[in-house]
């Protein structure tokens, strides 16, 4: 699995972007997930999309970002996607996209050492 991310920018607060992370491989019932590393801080988790069989996903997010941001993924473009709304200055860090291939429990979601395969990072920085 290969992963790439794009989309990032400089926003102003109250913004809005959209972050999305390009597939390749097999993706198919994988749980896909957003993490951010702000400078000189720890890698931490965002939300992620998890398969739940079929085509039925739940999503999960860090309390931070509930009900301003949303993931979603079109399976037909192999790409999942953040959209960010309500840009606040302490959302700004380097995003990263990543892939997990097994289907990890919800505990364990957040964890980054769920996560094998990583895309590059996109920069986010919301200031005014």
């Amino acid at each position: 699995v290969q992963l790439q991310a794009s989309g990032g920018g400089a926003v102003q607060p109250g913004g809005s972007l959209r972050l999305a992370c390009a597939a390749s491989g097999r993706t198919f019932g994988s749980t896909m997930a957003w993490l951010r590393q702000p400078a000189g801080e720890e890698r931490e988790f965002v939300g992620a999309i998890r398969w739940r069989g079929g085509s039925a996903y739940t999503t999960h997010y860090t309390a931070s970002v509930k009900g301003r941001f949303t993931i979603s993924r079109d399976n037909a473009k192999i790409t999942m996607y953040l959209q960010m709304s309500s840009l606040k200055p302490e959302d700004t860090a380097v995003y990263y996209c990543a892939a997990s291939s097994g289907n990890p429990i919800l505990s364990s979601l957040s964890n980054t050492d769920t996560y094998g395969y990583w895309g590059q990072g996109t920069q986010v920085t919301v200031s005014s």
